[in-house]
């Protein structure tokens, strides 16, 4: 009888290890059939936000199934770099489907580009000026759509690359640059600022050519020349080595924006240059993972997201 017990007893511990290890491993597949289905949950819908001078300009919006469940999530407007010439939208295609990911419904917006069809530059027709409407336009048309957007008015982010954060910077700043077919009752500022190697003086002579014939109007676009207090909290990246936008106008920057009171947390990478993590293949050129959570950090500093998010 004590063989037989023993052989029942060890029966039933093997039986118990079998139960056990299965259950991990369906687990296991759970988990994994979870992280798959998370990376390809992300829904990406193009557009049109404005009509102007016989073209649409587009927008890709990136969510999920669980966001859109929900009425008032926090967004992500962003914008390219390229130097108001060239660039595309998809720059951002990859940082924007992370965000969705924790929680945001992102924006990829499209802007007129000073080039001509034949790919030579500058567009004389479209300068700085009109890629600032442009910008001021994008967040008008979330404001104004909101709520089909199930975005929460409260918690609209705008960032940009290079050129692009010329671009987020203006909707804060460029008040007297609008299109003429806007809205004006509906603001463009929004509630946080994302720059990335950003533009934040356009007094330099690449944007002087771009301007061509209306150069006189470099300054009215400039966000250096039209900083304010009250602006909305801002991060910034940049390289010490950056050689098209050179680090003392970003320091001069800096100065002014917190001699105004503004929150302006700049972050320096040394030995990096404008195009911050170059050779990155998961992401564009100008940020990285590690990049991407200092700005979570921001993020979840200024309420946008939750801890572990």
């Amino acid at each position: 009888m004590k063989i037989r017990s023993k052989k029942a007893k060890g029966l039933r511990i093997k039986q118990m290890t079998m139960i056990k290890l299965i259950g991990i491993n369906s687990l296991l597949v759970f988990l994994t059939f979870q992280t798959f289905a998370q990376e390809v949950s992300v829904n990406q819908e193009e557009k049109v936000y404005k009509n102007v001078a016989g073209r649409e300009l587009v927008v890709d919006m990136f969510s999920t199934s669980t966001t859109l469940q929900k009425s008032a999530n926090p967004a992500i407007a962003l914008f390219h770099g390229g130097g108001w010439v060239s660039g595309d939208r998809k720059e951002f295609y990859e940082v924007c489907r992370r965000y969705a990911r924790k929680g945001f419904v992102t924006f990829s917006f499209q802007y007129r580009l000073s080039r001509n069809e034949d790919n030579t530059y500058p567009d004389p027709d479209i300068t700085l000026v009109e890629c600032v409407k442009d910008a001021r336009s994008a967040i008008r048309w979330l404001r104004a759509n909101a709520e089909e957007l199930k975005i929460d008015l409260d918690k609209i982010v705008v960032g940009g690359q290079s050129a692009g954060g010329q671009l987020a910077l203006s909707t804060a700043l460029i008040d007297d640059v609008n299109e003429e077919t806007d809205n004006l009752e509906i603001s463009p500022v929004p509630n946080a600022l994302l720059l990335f190697s950003s533009n934040v003086n356009t007094i330099e002579a690449w944007i002087d050519m771009i301007m061509g014939d209306r150069r006189n109007e470099i300054w009215s676009i400039s966000p250096y020349h039209n900083l304010k207090p009250n602006m909305p909290p801002a991060i910034g990246f940049r390289g010490d080595v950056d050689n098209q936008v050179l680090p003392y106008t970003v320091n001069f920057f800096r100065t002014k924006m917190i001699e105004l009171g503004n929150y302006y947390d700049l972050i320096t990478y040394k030995g990096r240059g404008h195009y911050l993590a170059e050779g990155n293949e998961k992401y564009a050129t100008y940020f990285d993972e590690e990049i991407l959570e200092r700005t979570d950090d921001f993020l979840v500093k200024f309420g946008f997201m939750k801890p572990g998010d």
